[in-house]
């Protein structure tokens, strides 16, 4: 896989992917952190290279981390509980558009 912080590679879905590298320094984290991250499966790599989706839940494990003073698992699962949350809104809608 590349190592350049300016190179990004695109999935087979066409969504852009990016090193840990860029990463680490767009979340300004180090890329230790990236990859521990990864090990826990706080966030899901695909080999060494991270959709956007996950550069996003650094940041805000990050900011639930520093604002909150939340631990790790802490924040993961805040994000984890927002995503079903938002999940089941769209459900609810879509049942409630089916019944009008």
């Amino acid at each position: 896989m590349t190592s350049s912080l300016s190179k990004t590679v695109v999935s087979l879905e066409g969504e852009q992917l990016y090193t840990f590298e860029y990463a680490a320094l767009i979340t300004e984290t180090s890329i230790t952190l990236v990859k521990f991250y990864a090990e826990l499966g706080v966030i899901e790599p695909i080999g060494d290279l991270l959709h956007s989706r996950e550069i996003a839940r650094i940041a805000q494990i990050q900011r639930l981390r520093q604002d909150l003073r939340l631990n790790l698992v802490g924040a993961a699962m805040v994000l984890d509980m927002a995503h079903e949350i938002a999940q089941l809104r769209a459900q609810l809608q879509v049942y409630q558009s089916h019944q009008s």
